[in-house]
C-alpha cells in the first residue's frame, strides 16, 4: 500500500514556522514513543539548527519500557535533552519546567549578561499529526488552552501560550515531510494514526501490521484474540472477527472491522506496550 500523505495546509504551516523560528529559544519536538524515529519529521533538524532542543517521547505508557530507556539513551547521545511522557495523564509533564531551565541555561546566562531579565524564554511545539501536541501544552499549562482531538490535523495555525513569567510556547500545526523516502515510514505512522485513516485500506494495514508485530510481540496478539498461529496474516483477522462476533449476513466474517478493531487495541494501549522500531534496528 502507498503511505505517502501530504495535504496541502502542511506547506502553508512550515512556512509559518519558517517564518517565526528568529523569535524562538527553544523547539521541543514531540515524538510517538512506538516510532520514535519515524515519527520525527527531518524538516526539524535544519529548522531548528543552533537552537536548544528538548525530544519528548510521548505516549511513553503504550511504548514497551525498555525500548523507551533505549530511545532515551539514543538521543541523549545525540545531544537532546529527553523525556518520557504521557501528555494524556500528565505523567513526566511535571518534569518540563526543569528540563526547559536546563536546555535554555546558556541562553539564560547570556540574557543575565548583556542585562536582559524577567525575558521569558520562547519555545516552538512541533509533532508530526496526531502525536500530542496540543494534549502536551493543556498538560503542562494546566488548563485546555488549545484544541485537542483524536484525528490528525486539529491544529491549523499558529497559537502562543503564556505558561509562566518564564516560557511562552508557540503551538505549530502537525507537519510530516513532502515524501517518505523510506515506505516503511509511513506504514509505521499509519500503524499509530499519525496518516489520515480514510486514505488507507483497513485490511490491508491490518496485514502489514501483523507481519510487522509477529516475531517480537506475537504472544500479545494471541492472549488478546485467544487465537493461535500468526503465520498467516488474512487467517488471523479472520479468527479475530469470528472470536469478536464480527460478521457479516450469513455469517461470514467481517474483515474490514476485524482490521479495524485490530488496530484502535492497538493505537488505544489494549494489546499491551508495542514498540515498533528500536535503536539500531532501523537504522
Amino acid at each position: 500500500m502507498n503511505y505517502q500523505w501530504y495535504p496541502g495546509h502542511m506547506t502553508k504551516a512550515m512556512r509559518m514556522m519558517q517564518e517565526n523560528i528568529q523569535w524562538i529559544d527553544l523547539i521541543i519536538e514531540l515524538v510517538d514513543a512506538r516510532v520514535p524515529l519515524s515519527s520525527r519529521n527531518p524538516d526539524i533538524d535544519t529548522l531548528g539548527k543552533g537552537k536548544s532542543r528538548i525530544i519528548l517521547l510521548n505516549k511513553a505508557d503504550l511504548a514497551d519500557e525498555a525500548a523507551n530507556q533505549a530511545w532515551m539513551d539514543f538521543y541523549r547521545r545525540k545531544g537532546f535533552h529527553v523525556l518520557e511522557v504521557n501528555a494524556r495523564s500528565g505523567q513526566g509533564v511535571g518534569k518540563m519546567n526543569g528540563l526547559v531551565q536546563e536546555a535554555c541555561r546558556d541562553k539564560i546566562e547570556r540574557n543575565k549578561k548583556r542585562g536582559i531579565v524577567n525575558r521569558p524564554m520562547r519555545a516552538m511545539v512541533v509533532g508530526i499529526p496526531n502525536v500530542g501536541k496540543s494534549t502536551f501544552i493543556n498538560s503542562f499549562a494546566g488548563k485546555a488552552c488549545t484544541k485537542t482531538g483524536n484525528k490528525p490535523g486539529v491544529t491549523k495555525g499558529k497559537q502562543w501560550i503564556r505558561l509562566n513569567k518564564n516560557l511562552e510556547l508557540l503551538d505549530t500545526p502537525g507537519v510530516l515531510w513532502p515524501k517518505f523516502e523510506d515506505p516503511r515510514t509511513g506504514m509505521l505512522l499509519a500503524f499509530i494514526g499519525s496518516i489520515n485513516d480514510d486514505i488507507l485500506i483497513s485490511e490491508e494495514l491490518a496485514v502489514d501490521f501483523l507481519r510487522s508485530v509477529s516475531g517480537r510481540y506475537g504472544s500479545l496478539i494471541q492472549q488478546r484474540y485467544g487465537i493461535g498461529s500468526l503465520e498467516n496474516p488474512a487467517t488471523v483477522l479472520e479468527e479475530i472477527a469470528l472470536r469478536k462476533c464480527l460478521v457479516r449476513k450469513g455469517g461470514e466474517p467481517d474483515i474490514n472491522r476485524a482490521s479495524q478493531l485490530l488496530m484502535e487495541d492497538y493505537r488505544s494501549g489494549k494489546l499491551g506496550r508495542i514498540t515498533l522500531e528500536w535503536p539500531g534496528e532501523d537504522q
